[in-house]
C-alpha cells in the first residue's frame, strides 16, 4: 500500500521540483492518507464565479423577407428585429478590493444584464469595465466585499505535462472542477480569435466553462478557459485557455482605458522557414519573422526596418514566428517603444520603433450610398487574416439592416470586384447607386447579399 501511495504521489505531480514543501503536504487527505486535490480546490474555488447574462441580438432573416412586395404577396407576418438571449458562463475574481472579475468577451458581449453568483450564494449585478474582442478578454465589476481573489501566475513557466485544474460552470450546472495536464503550448492559427497563443489542455472543458479558471497546483491562475474543439460541441479532451500573461497585459489596459489601445508597427511578415533561412544564408537561425512588406509612413519605416529583415526578438524575448510577433506587438500600447532584434544580411542589430495608432477611419454608409444607410464601415482588425472592409456598426431597422448586413461582417468584394480598404469600397459602391452585390464573410461562412434601390 505504501508503494501504491508513493506512486500516486508521483503521478499527481506532488514531487515536482520547485513545488512548495507546504503545498505538497496539503495534498495528503487527513482522513484517508491518500493523495487529493481537495485542499487546493477549497482554496481556489471561492475565486471562481458563475455568470448569467440576459440580452438581445439581431434576428437573422433572409433578405427576401424584408422586401415589402414579397411580404405582401405571401402575406407574411412581421418578424421581430431582435430576439432575447440567455446564457451562462464563468469568471475569475482577480482583484478583491475593487471587485474585478475576468471573463471572456464572448460571454458578456451581448449582455444587457450580467448576474454574478459567488460560491457562498451571494448574487450581484455586474457592470462592464472593458472588453477586447481580439483576445476574447473582458473585465466586469461587482459591488461586493469579502471576496477571494486568485493570484495570476507566470504562464511562461508552464511546460507540457504540468498538471492543471479547470474550474467553471459547464452547461449552467454550477461550479464544477476537472483536472488534466497541459497538452500543448502556444497554439496559434486556429481561427478562434485574432490574437492566439493558447494553452491546450485535456482537463474536461465544456460550454459554460468559458471565462473560468485554469489553475496550476500552486493555486495560481495560469489561464482563462475560452474554447474547445469537439464534433458535437462537448468535451473530447481538447480545450484551450488564454495564457495568464496575455490576460494580465490586456486587463491592465481595460482597467485603465476601458479598451486595448494597440500600437501598430506597420509591417507584413511570414515565418522564417528552413528553406528561407538557407536561401538567405541564415542556416543557423531556426525561428523568426521575415519582413515581407512595410507600410509607407509606418512606425517600422520610420525606425529603419527593411523588407528582408528577420525579427528574432522583441524586448529580448525570442520570436517564434509571424503569429508570435503579432501577439507580442499587439499587446503593446500606442507610444510604446518596441525593441526589435533584427538579422540583416547576416548581421544582428537592435532597432527601436515607437508604435503608432492604427488607422481607424470609419465611413458612414449613408454618405456612400442610400442602399448602405445605417451601416458604418472601417478597416479590418490587424489580427484579421483575411482582407476586406469590416462593418463596424449597423442600426437596427435601417436599410442596411433590412438588407441583411450585420456588425462584424467582412466585405471582400463589391459587384464581384475585390476590395481591401474602406476608400476602395466606397469608390466601387458609388459606381453602382441602384444595385450592389456584396460578397462577405460572417463567422467563417461566405455569402452574397444583394442591395437594391
Amino acid at each position: 500500500m505504501r508503494i501504491l501511495i508513493a506512486t500516486l504521489s508521483i503521478i499527481l505531480g506532488l514531487s515536482q521540483p520547485g513545488y512548495p514543501q507546504g503545498a505538497r503536504q496539503e495534498q495528503a487527505s487527513p482522513l484517508h492518507g491518500s493523495p487529493t486535490l481537495a485542499p487546493l480546490v477549497k482554496k481556489v474555488t471561492p475565486s471562481v464565479v458563475n455568470i448569467a447574462i440576459k440580452g438581445r441580438i439581431a434576428q437573422e432573416q433572409n433578405p427576401l423577407f424584408n422586401d415589402p412586395f414579397f411580404r405582401r404577396f405571401f402575406d407574411l407576418p412581421e418578424l421581430p428585429a431582435e430576439r432575447e438571449i440567455r446564457a451562462a458562463g464563468s469568471g475569475v475574481i482577480v482583484d478583491a478590493q475593487q471587485g474585478l472579475v475576468i471573463t471572456n468577451n464572448h460571454v458578456v458581449e451581448h449582455a444587457d444584464e450580467i448576474t454574478v453568483t459567488l460560491t457562498d450564494g451571494r448574487r450581484f449585478q455586474a457592470t462592464r469595465v472593458g472588453a477586447d474582442a481580439d483576445t476574447d478578454v473582458a473585465v466586469i465589476k461587482i459591488p461586493a466585499k469579502n471576496l477571494a481573489a486568485l493570484p495570476l501566475g507566470d504562464s511562461e513557466r508552464l511546460e507540457v505535462g504540468d498538471f492543471v485544474v479547470a474550474i467553471g460552470n459547464p452547461f449552467g450546472l454550477g461550479q464544477t472542477v476537472t483536472s488534466g495536464i497541459v497538452s500543448a503550448l502556444r497554439r496559434t492559427g486556429l481561427g478562434i480569435k485574432g490574437y492566439e497563443d493558447f494553452i491546450q489542455t485535456d482537463a474536461p472543458i465544456n460550454p459554460g466553462n468559458s471565462g473560468g479558471a485554469l489553475v496550476n497546483l500552486r493555486g495560481e491562475l495560469i489561464g482563462i478557459n475560452t474554447a474547445i474543439i469537439g464534433p458535437s460541441g462537448g468535451n473530447v479532451g481538447i480545450g484551450f485557455a488564454i495564457p495568464a500573461n496575455m490576460v494580465r497585459d490586456v486587463m491592465d489596459q481595460l482597467v485603465k482605458f476601458g479598451e486595448v489601445r494597440r500600437g501598430q508597427l506597420g509591417i507584413m511578415t511570414q515565418d522564417l522557414t528552413p528553406e528561407l533561412a538557407q536561401a538567405m544564408g541564415l542556416s543557423g537561425q531556426q525561428t523568426g519573422a521575415l519582413v515581407a512588406k512595410i507600410e509607407s509612413g509606418s512606425a517600422a519605416e520610420r525606425a529603419g526596418l527593411k523588407v528582408g529583415d528577420v525579427i528574432t526578438e522583441v524586448g529580448k524575448v525570442p520570436v517564434r514566428g509571424s503569429s508570435d510577433l503579432r501577439n507580442k506587438i499587439g499587446l503593446l500600447r500606442v507610444g510604446n517603444i518596441a525593441e526589435l532584434t533584427v538579422l540583416r544580411e547576416r548581421r544582428s542589430m537592435v532597432i527601436r520603433a515607437t508604435l503608432t495608432a492604427p488607422l481607424k477611419a470609419v465611413l458612414q454608409g449613408g454618405e456612400i450610398s442610400p442602399l448602405l444607410e445605417g451601416a458604418s464601415f472601417g478597416p479590418t482588425s490587424s489580427a484579421t487574416p483575411t482582407g476586406g472592409v469590416e462593418i463596424v456598426a449597423v442600426q437596427t431597422g435601417s436599410k442596411a439592416f433590412r438588407a441583411g448586413l450585420r456588425k462584424g461582417d467582412i466585405i471582400t468584394s463589391v459587384n464581384q470586384e475585390p476590395v481591401s480598404r474602406p476608400d476602395e469600397f466606397a469608390a466601387k459602391a458609388k459606381e453602382s447607386p441602384k444595385r450592389l452585390l456584396l460578397n462577405l464573410l460572417r463567422e467563417g461562412t461566405a455569402l452574397f447579399i444583394v442591395l437594391q434601390g
